[in-house]
């Protein structure tokens, strides 16, 4: 596929922007370590080879009874001696480079939880007991899926919001600017805190609460861009050859309007991933037990006494956070008109 000089100018543009490049190769990278989680930290094998047989624990449930006679007929708990025994007595296995799932209680501690830092739990424990670093790794993971999830949805409804009070004009955009001020001025926070007395705050719920308020975002951007461009020559021209409203609005205008709007999606995603934080932090969050940073920057404030959990959320949050901001500046440059490679 051949590429336009202008979209040639903008790669070149970002590639330029050496910050935010690297920023987008680092991120993508721990995004995409992130992803095969099960596969870097979990209490499972990955492999076991027992008696002539291959299993793969990792994707599939086995019972105990498999290993021995002596084993019941429930799922089998690989961290058990006697499992273990009984597996290298007749095969061998092959663990995951971390060997805890972030809801797995760390036995045999030297110390009571929270644990520091130590070659057994790299990251130290929380106050439950459970691997830190192995809680990060799938926190990480949902807190960015959380955030691209809602950042795509939100921006797609927003984005049509705009088009259509742009495109439109007149008594439409008048309502629908009345009821953004009216709807943007509803007290977000309290309204979560009902939802949550009435049903359990879930992966679902909590994206389609905060979709009712987030689409707004990028109203503003789209509509001033609309209300530009339905003024254009060459778009009423194509009204005046009889092309339909939609075309004109997808083909003529909303290219031009992309360009302004993509320059806000990394700080949008950074806000998502904040805002799902914070309310994790607030207890009105995922669910207990959820791997989440927010999560963990509630364990830091409430055992001061182990720094390592705080240092741990600061470094992570903070760290995410930059990369995407430096990544929306270089996005930024490129699609800046007034930018040269």
């Amino acid at each position: 596929m051949t590429l336009s000089p202008l979209t040639r100018r903008r790669l070149a543009v970002f590639r330029a922007h050496r910050r935010g490049f690297w920023s987008l190769w680092i991120f993508l990278a721990l995004f995409g370590a992130s992803l095969f989680a099960e596969f870097i930290a979990n209490d499972r094998p990955l492999l076991i080879s027992f008696d002539g047989h291959w299993y793969m624990p990792v994707l599939q449930d086995i019972s105990e009874d498999r290993f021995g006679p002596d084993f019941l007929p429930t799922e089998a708990d690989y961290s058990a001696p006697d499992v273990q025994a009984a597996i290298r007595a007749h095969g061998w296995m092959i663990w995951p480079a971390i060997p805890y799932h972030y809801d797995t209680i760390v036995l045999n501690l030297n110390v009571p939880a929270p644990a520091p830092p130590s070659w057994q739990n790299l990251l130290g424990t929380d106050d439950q007991a459970r691997d830190v670093l192995s809680r990060v790794i799938y926190g990480f993971r949902l807190s960015v899926l959380f955030g691209f999830t809602l950042t795509i949805i939100a921006s797609a409804i927003g984005i049509a919001a705009g088009a259509i009070q742009g495109y439109r004009g007149g008594l439409t955009d008048l309502l629908f600017q009345r009821f953004i001020e009216i709807w943007s001025g509803m007290p977000q926070l309290y309204l979560l805190i009902i939802l949550g007395s009435v049903i359990a705050p879930g992966f679902w719920i909590l994206l389609g609460f905060l979709l009712l308020f987030s689409w707004m975002s990028l109203t503003g951007v789209v509509r001033a861009e609309f209300l530009r461009g339905r003024n254009l020559e060459y778009v009423r021209a194509a009204k005046a050859l009889g092309v339909s409203d939609i075309a004109v609005m997808w083909r003529h205008i909303l290219p031009n309007a992309m360009v302004a709007t993509l320059t806000f999606l990394p700080f949008t995603l950074s806000g998502s991933v904040t805002i799902l934080a914070s309310l994790d932090f607030l207890g009105f969050g995922l669910p207990p037990g959820s791997p989440s940073l927010g999560e963990l920057v509630s364990q830091g404030k409430n055992n001061l006494q182990a720094p390592w959990l705080g240092i741990t959320a600061f470094v992570v949050l903070g760290g995410v956070l930059t990369l995407l901001i430096f990544i929306g500046e270089a996005v930024r440059d490129a699609f800046d008109p007034r930018r040269m490679p």
